[in-house]
């Protein structure tokens, strides 16, 4: 048992019942629960983030690369450190909506972002993925994106398993700028 550990149940006074876990807590997460920076329609002009987010600066989109057709963007809400998405300019829903070029350049920056977190990260492995439609899981189903998940042996510890918490080690401007750096020419 660690030094600072008792058997005893610390008290906690205006957090619910007094019970032996400490709580840690993650406000930030409010907004995704409650639709924030979600889009009111299925089309470009019901606010959807991907069509908007090309008009910020790199910085303040956490935009990593612009290619010509679809472009990478770390998530918001990520599921580990270093969670992007490449996501084509152009509002369409379904993959096979694409053009053979989105469909190439999607390819493509899709391996330099694997290339790009191996570089900055260490990334053993990587889940890579779409969720297609609302009933697929797609948080935001009318703009397609592909989800680019680094992952390291270990990874899945505690937190999420037993905490239902994720527990990220890094602000996301200091991700984005690390994998900007890192990305191959």
């Amino acid at each position: 048992m660690l030094h600072s550990m008792t058997s005893e149940p610390e008290q906690q006074l205006g957090v619910g019942t007094q019970d032996a876990f400490q709580r840690l807590w993650t406000p930030h997460r409010m907004a995704y629960i409650q639709g924030e920076n979600k889009p009111t329609g299925p089309g470009a002009g019901d606010g959807c983030p991907f069509c908007s987010i090309p008009s910020a600066s790199d910085e303040d989109g956490l935009v990593v690369r612009r290619g010509e057709h679809v472009y990478a963007v770390l998530n918001l809400y990520p599921y580990n450190g270093g969670h992007l998405m490449v996501v084509p300019y152009r509002h369409v829903a379904d993959y096979t909506d694409l053009t053979e070029p989105e469909t190439a350049e999607l390819a493509a920056l899709t391996k330099q972002a694997m290339t790009a977190l191996r570089t900055a990260s260490g990334a053993h492995g990587f889940n890579i993925g779409m969720n297609q439609g609302a009933v697929a899981g797609a948080g935001i189903a009318a703009h397609l994106h592909q989800h680019l998940v680094p992952r390291w042996g270990g990874d899945t510890n505690f937190m999420p398993v037993v905490g239902h918490t994720r527990v990220l080690p890094q602000l996301l401007a200091d991700t984005r700028k690390m994998l900007a750096e890192a990305w191959p020419a």
